[in-house]
């Protein structure tokens, strides 16, 4: 399923999915703020041309360490040598994943949970989400709120209680995997599977043939769920830090 030239649109697709609260351009560099938000939301996005002194000065006003997200395919090659030489380390290992809308459809177990479909985040959503993330919510809350494409959030039920969670965004036809939690106690009895039908079902109807999600390599159970319901490996990708 591998495609030439859609890593970086892809990207960049997450990146309006997930969106920052300040953002410039540097050349077609990216450069995003995200305060209060998780570490890897405001890594700059270094695809095509654009200055790694203009990055750093922006981080540097902003107090905040320079990061870039590296994504091959979509970033100089020739980049990773020359930040290695300025000193940036290393950082992370995530997976960008892909499927086909119909084959997660047809995977994805629905199994007899109730699942609710929101057209945006409502608080009992987002505190179940906050719950297991953490982090500081009334950030990740206004986050939530600057996203201008379609999406949806799904959430599980067990009994009278909310357990399971995750968000997908349709951008030009694709739809992104997001916000994925399951309650500890909630995990191993197909909630997530039943997040994910939920979400494919509703791309399937919103112009999204294909769907994308990023999962840490550090997270096995997460690996084999998406692995199950059709999703691959288009290119694993990291971050460099200074």
């Amino acid at each position: 399923m591998r495609q030439s030239g859609v890593e970086a649109e892809l990207q960049e697709r997450a990146a309006r999915a997930v969106p920052t609260e300040y953002e410039q351009r540097s050349g077609t560099w990216l450069l995003r703020h995200a305060p209060g938000c998780s570490w890897w939301i405001g890594s700059v996005l270094p695809h095509g041309d654009g200055s790694i002194e203009e990055a750093e000065a922006y981080t540097a006003e902003r107090g905040i360490p320079t990061l870039l997200q590296m994504t091959p395919g979509a970033v100089h090659p020739d980049l990773d040598a020359q930040l290695e030489a300025r000193g940036y380390t290393r950082q992370a290992s995530v997976s960008l994943q892909i499927a086909e809308t119909s084959q997660v459809l047809a995977l994805a177990p629905r199994g007899a949970l109730r699942v609710r479909l929101e057209e945006r985040p409502t608080r009992e959503w987002f505190d179940v989400w906050h719950a297991v993330v953490g982090g500081d919510p009334d950030p990740q809350w206004r986050l939530l709120q600057r996203i201008q494409q379609p999406a949806a959030y799904a959430s599980v039920e067990l009994g009278a209680e909310t357990v399971a969670v995750g968000r997908a965004v349709a951008d030009t036809g694709w739809a992104g995997a997001f916000g994925m939690a399951t309650r500890p106690e909630a995990r191993g009895k197909g909630a997530a599977g039943a997040v994910l039908a939920a979400l494919a079902d509703w791309a399937s109807v919103n112009d999204a043939p294909r769907m994308y999600l990023q999962v840490e390599h550090e997270n096995p159970a997460a690996l084999r769920l998406y692995g199950r319901v059709g999703f691959s490996e288009l290119v694993p990708f990291y971050f460099r830090v200074k």
